[in-house]
């Protein structure tokens, strides 16, 4: 797992911080306020007070080409371009950029974001998801009519086997393994398994027979 440095430590870029921490990765957190940094102190490997926006502050900090640079500004536009285009410079590889809409995205992107999220936008379309298919907890698109997501298996499935209720004859979704709630494994597919309330099926497909699973 490569270090990750995180710039800007917002209420999104603290718990991303803390989230990374938590799960055991080397995560540098840098934001130029004294007292959000002071806040993080304990949730990562290393805390730095500096204005990274500054091209020789940034130099400095010795961030490599092989780091993960998470961009956390909010509606900054003018720190996160600015920032983005000293990283491009700096050949780093991997630039995760969050932007607050459409316009911004599009900006972040031609100056070398590799990747541009919009949280408020990701987060509306899960929730919007999980109305419309009760039992999807979450999911991944591949592409506009594709995802890979974990289904809870529907009501009357449990106990039976994958080979009885034919997901991909009936339904057009393939599953790809099976996860164990309680134990947290994943293991390959066995369409002899039985099916249990703790079971959450990975499955790829067309969105819309994903959505006849509900």
């Amino acid at each position: 797992m490569p270090r990750v440095i995180v710039i800007g430590l917002g209420i999104f870029g603290y718990n991303i911080v803390k989230d990374l921490f938590d799960a055991g990765v080397d995560v540098i957190a840098i934001d130029k306020n004294k007292d959000a940094v002071q806040s993080v102190r304990d949730f990562c490997t290393k805390a730095i007070h500096a204005d990274a926006t500054d091209k020789d502050v940034l130099e400095s900090i010795g961030i490599r080409e092989d780091d993960m640079v998470i961009v956390s500004f909010g509606e900054d536009l003018a720190s996160s371009t600015l920032l983005t285009l000293h990283l491009k410079n700096m050949k780093i590889k991997n630039i995760l950029v969050k932007a607050p809409n459409e316009e911004h995205k599009l900006v972040l992107e031609k100056v070398g974001a590799t990747e541009v999220i919009i949280p408020e936008k990701e987060m509306a379309a899960k929730i919007a998801r999980s109305i419309v298919v009760p039992n999807l907890i979450d999911y991944i698109p591949i592409s506009e009519d594709y995802m890979i997501c974990e289904v809870a298996p529907p009501k009357q499935f449990i106990g039976k086997t994958l080979r009885e209720v034919h997901l991909r004859s009936t339904y057009g979704v393939y599953v790809i393994a099976i996860k164990d709630i309680l134990t947290d494994k994943v293991f390959m597919v066995n369409l002899d398994y039985k099916m249990k309330d703790s079971d959450v099926l990975i499955v790829i497909g067309q969105t819309e027979n994903i959505e006849k699973l509900k």
